[in-house]
């Protein structure tokens, strides 16, 4: 089969209209502090044949056929990216995390995953026709249950990761628990895994050939995890010094990366198993660059990711394949198995009642991994289409839960981040004002515009609390601020000076960013989250000096953002 001219033409469409689509509407996913995989799931079902095959089969068609060459390069693509994404997401398992909190990663992990594992495995079993399984074999019957047991026992750790760092629990107890716990969790749940497609691919070579499978998976896995981890601590340094940086290291990442995949997929397990383990690998290394570790998660995190979670959805007509007894089944498990799970381990290693409850909370959710682990599935014919939409609606159900209920059950607001307070309609490109009281005045005006307070009460607080102590910091930034009975969230307002203020900066420069910040009364904080925030963002001279030349809003927040580090 040749791919010609034409078939290069789609394939270039199909591939920008994927990325397009899926990097806008994870963006806008992300602004609505969703997970970004959401939108990327949904740009893959609007440009499917859920939305865009009903509405408009003939441009479906033409963008993503389903044979041809075309078809067979754009499931290259996919299989290169899942393998990658699993790469990068065991590079995220940090082994020294387990053993430093080896007993409670160990009793909460158990609790986490046995509890739910069993509940999956006892539905599946006892119950097929629930989680729509077509029939078939005892054996197939057996790696069924087993799968699905597995999927409810894993959990979503870099979901979590992200949610704890939100809340500020990331360095808490409840939270170093969670971390440890899913980290032990993913790195059991994806060896059962293995085991599973080992089961599932020797099913037809008899009792032999499982075994021999089963022993290769575990081989593997020890292997990578005492002599592999060993040999790329030895390896990883001998490449940096001798090879040009950074293409060096970053090739021969891939080339072995790619090598673990292979090798497994030859073992008739599945690469996904390979290139997570060398992930594991890989990331526990004292040698491997922060540098290098963030270019690995950017290139394939930003655009070999979305691609990948944008195509799930060109294979399957999610409406069409809804149904509502699995995802029931599946929520009942997930809820009844992982909660009391986790509880019952934290209770064991004397947590109190709250944190514990909170513990367990925290491990219920699910996410990209369960996605993965899901699809990997349906392509090897162990599950059905319904079942598989019926996963993806419980991780991505309880992914935009968790956070919520955290908070609830902790009491712990959400973190306040600058960038989601600067808007365009609280920008001023030029103060008119030359002095400082004149320029708080012009920043409090506009607050009152927006917060519908009295511009005079506002300007009174800020004007007192700068008699008390000057705002000014060194390097040409200042940060003007109040908190206000009558406010009902924080408010910022940013404004530009080219000339310069006099905010009695400690080393005498003048002003020339000023940040209006402005809180409620009972939230301290905030105030303390924001101004903290602006001065680690704007400590260097020149980034002020950068912001300070900003022609409008639009280039204020793109220097912003950059520097964050946001996509």
């Amino acid at each position: 089969m040749k791919f010609t001219h034409e078939n290069g033409l789609e394939l270039l469409l199909a591939v920008a209209v994927l990325i397009g689509a899926a990097r806008l509407l994870g963006e806008l996913a992300r602004r609505c502090n969703k997970p970004p995989v959401l939108g990327e799931l949904v740009a893959g079902i609007l440009l499917g044949p859920s939305v865009l095959g009903h509405l408009v089969p003939q441009a479906e068609n033409f963008l993503f056929p389903t044979q041809g060459p075309t078809a067979m390069a754009l499931d290259g693509i996919r299989f290169l990216a899942v393998t990658l994404f699993l790469m990068v997401a065991g590079m995220e398992v940090d082994l020294p995390t387990i053993l430093r909190h080896r007993r409670t990663a160990l009793t909460v992990g158990l609790g986490a995953l046995l509890l739910p594992f069993s509940l999956g495995l006892g539905a599946a079993w006892f119950a097929p026709e629930w989680l729509c399984f077509a029939g078939g074999s005892e054996h197939q019957h057996l790696v069924f249950s087993l799968f699905v047991g597995t999927a409810l026992g894993i959990s979503a750790l870099p979901v979590l990761a992200k949610i704890l760092i939100d809340l500020k629990l990331f360095k808490t107890d409840p939270g170093m628990v969670i971390i440890a716990a899913a980290i032990f969790i993913d790195l059991v749940g994806w060896n059962l895994f293995g085991l599973v497609m080992s089961l599932h691919q020797g099913g037809e070579g008899g009792g032999k050939e499982i075994c021999i499978r089963l022993a290769s998976t575990l081989g593997f896995a020890v292997f990578m995890l005492t002599l592999g981890r060993a040999a790329l601590a030895r390896i990883l340094p001998w490449v940096q010094a001798h090879s040009s940086w950074p293409a060096g290291i970053l090739g021969f990442i891939l080339t072995a990366g790619l090598c673990c995949a292979a090798f497994t997929q030859w073992l008739g397990i599945h690469s996904l198993f390979g290139a997570f383990l060398f992930g594991v690998a890989l990331g526990d290394s004292p040698h491997l660059r922060r540098s290098i570790r963030a270019t690995l998660e950017q290139f394939i995190g930003f655009i070999l990711t979305p691609l990948f979670f944008a195509s799930i959805g060109l294979k399957i007509d999610f409406l069409a394949d809804f149904s509502i007894v699995p995802v029931l089944v599946l929520v009942a498990c997930a809820c009844f198995g992982k909660i009391p799970g986790a509880w019952l381990g934290a209770r064991l290693c004397g947590m109190k009642g709250r944190e514990a409850l909170a513990v367990g909370v925290g491990m219920n959710t699910y996410g990209a991994m369960e996605i993965v682990l899901g699809l990997t599935a349906l392509q090897a014919g162990i599950i059905s289409q319904s079942l598989f939409v019926a996963i993806v609606v419980l991780a991505l159900g309880t992914s935009l839960c968790t956070s919520s209920l955290l908070q609830a059950v902790l009491h712990r607001p959400r973190a306040i981040h600058l960038v989601n307070q600067l808007s365009s309609t609280r920008f001023i490109r030029e103060i008119q004002s030359r002095d400082t009281s004149g320029a708080i005045a012009e920043l409090c005006q506009l607050a009152a515009e927006k917060s519908r307070l009295d511009p005079a009460a506002i300007t009174a607080a800020v004007m007192e609390r700068e008699a008390l102590m000057p705002t000014g910091l060194p390097g040409g930034l200042a940060v003007p601020h109040a908190r206000l009975d009558k406010l009902d969230a924080p408010l910022v307002v940013v404004g530009l000076s080219s000339q310069g203020l006099d905010f009695l900066s400690p080393d005498d420069s003048k002003s020339r960013l000023i940040f209006l910040i402005l809180t409620p009364g009972e939230q301290s904080q905030s105030q303390l989250e924001l101004l903290s925030e602006i001065a680690s963002r704007f400590q260097d001279p020149e980034m002020v000096r950068q912001a300070s030349e900003c022609r409008g809003f639009t280039e204020f927040l793109a220097l912003v953002q950059s520097r964050e580090g946001t996509a």
